[in-house]
């Protein structure tokens, strides 16, 4: 199974597909979407659309995993990383692929086994789980890659369940 774990925003979108195969994960590439900060935020939206379709359409992902949009304070800033989620979500759905959506106290739960690890945590995770030389950058690439394994973990722990219930 072939996962597209995303980290939404609109000037940075992280991205990571990892392939899952018994319960060993490759990276298979990584990386992020950037948009540039004075361009009208309508074209900043259709750059990452447009990004997103050709990652799509050249990795072929099984499975998409979004992280979901948590804010505390800064409501100004949300609405556009929610409009860039939306676009990345439309780009799945319009290929046909399944969308899981993800807290961010989740993915830290499934990659370090605490929900409220430091990002330091996370990253460092990623980096032993997927056998990287180094935590990628910029950020929002190790949270890409930290999605996409907490997919994969859930997928199995999912899998697992169904069996049990269908005994």
């Amino acid at each position: 199974m072939r996962i597209l774990g995303i980290d939404p925003g609109l000037a940075i979108v992280g991205f990571g597909f990892v392939d899952k195969v018994g319960n060993k994960l490759t990276p298979v590439q990584y990386g992020c979407i950037q948009t540039e900060a004075h361009t009208p935020e309508a074209e900043r939206l259709l750059h990452v659309y447009e990004g997103m379709v050709q990652l799509i359409d050249k990795y072929k992902p099984d499975a998409v995993a979004v992280e979901k949009l948590f804010f505390s304070r800064n409501v100004t800033t949300a609405l556009p990383v929610a409009q860039a989620r939306g676009v990345v979500i439309l780009a799945a759905v319009q290929a046909g692929l399944s969308i899981a959506e993800y807290t961010p106290m989740m993915v830290k739960q499934a990659v370090v086994g605490y929900g409220k690890a430091e990002k330091k945590q996370v990253q460092e995770m990623v980096k032993l789980l997927l056998k990287l030389s180094a935590v990628p950058k910029p950020d929002d690439v190790a949270d890409a890659l930290a999605v996409a394994v907490c997919h994969a973990h859930s997928v199995s722990l999912n899998s697992k369940l169904n069996e049990v219930l269908r005994k």
